[in-house]
């Protein structure tokens, strides 16, 4: 019987101390995409409050800025807007690291305007002059005789990137454009300034800013930002949302991973402002 009592002890003992079967001292770091950071935040929060022995630390900075820590192994999951470049699988190949990549949402990427800016509507083409700087007037789209004021994302932004590629026709950005750290700062900028543009996630909508309808079919229709355009693949600047992860993490991070899929996960998806995925 008193070998019993110390072997049930001994056990409890290990359990408090983070032995075996015990998660009371597991920490993970999920860093990256500022897009997909209101969807980390929420649903950490809301894995944590159900794991209690689980820490999850959540930090923004930009897609290239989470994949860079995944490499360097600053990170368990790195949060990206974007696709993998071709130089940063060959990086991870370098370094020996077999990734995962898993799709946990898919974002209507708007394009806004201050409230008071009477344009409704511009297609791709006016985008991509708007943004390399061949256009510099609202004048020139129909608006008032003002200066455009233009703000991106910095170039370890996912969104950056995927802008410059699928509204831009991956021509360069003109260096008259105000590179922002955080989509954040984009939204209070532009709410600010009557002739500002920008491009942020659809989660960072606010009553500050306007979306504007946006056409690829050289204006003959044209569709604003929504979660039911984006659902119906309507609105044209659509793109999905990663979490990605060293293999050899995937013991850590796997519960934590399911429960972002899961339904009551992908319902905090769309409760922030993103497209779950079908299910």
């Amino acid at each position: 019987m008193k070998n019993s009592y110390l072997f049930i002890a001994l056990c409890l003992l290990g359990y408090a101390c983070g032995g075996p079967g015990n998660s009371a001292t597991k920490s993970i770091t999920v860093k990256g995409s500022d897009t997909v950071l209101p969807v980390a935040q929420k649903t950490a929060e809301s894995f944590m409050v159900a794991n209690p022995g689980v820490s999850i630390t959540v930090v923004g900075g930009g897609s290239g800025t989470g994949l860079t820590a995944l490499m360097d192994g600053n990170t368990d999951i790195a949060m990206s807007s974007r696709d993998l470049k071709a130089d940063e699988k060959l990086k991870l190949q370098d370094k020996q690291i077999a990734f995962e990549v898993k799709t946990l949402a898919v974002d209507a990427l708007a394009v806004i305007v201050h409230p008071s800016n009477p344009v409704q509507r511009l297609t791709r083409e006016q985008l991509e002059g708007i943004f390399t700087g061949s256009i510099t007037n609202w004048k020139e789209l129909g608006g008032e005789d003002a200066a455009i004021v233009v703000y991106s994302r910095e170039n370890s932004s996912g969104t950056y990137e995927f802008f410059k590629e699928h509204v831009m026709d991956k021509k360069n950005y003109s260096s008259s454009v105000l590179n922002m750290p955080a989509t954040g700062a984009i939204v209070q900028s532009i709410s600010q300034t009557a002739g500002a543009i920008g491009y942020i996630g659809f989660a960072y909508m606010t009553p500050e800013v306007k979306s504007i309808e946006v056409s690829y079919d050289q204006g003959q229709s044209y569709v604003g930002p929504s979660l039911e355009t984006a659902k119906d693949k309507s609105y044209p600047i659509s793109r999905p949302l990663y979490y990605i992860y060293d293999v050899k993490n995937a013991d850590k991070v796997s519960a934590y991973m399911d429960y972002v899929l899961s339904a009551e996960g992908q319902q905090i998806v769309e409760q922030v402002g993103y497209i779950p995925l079908s299910r």
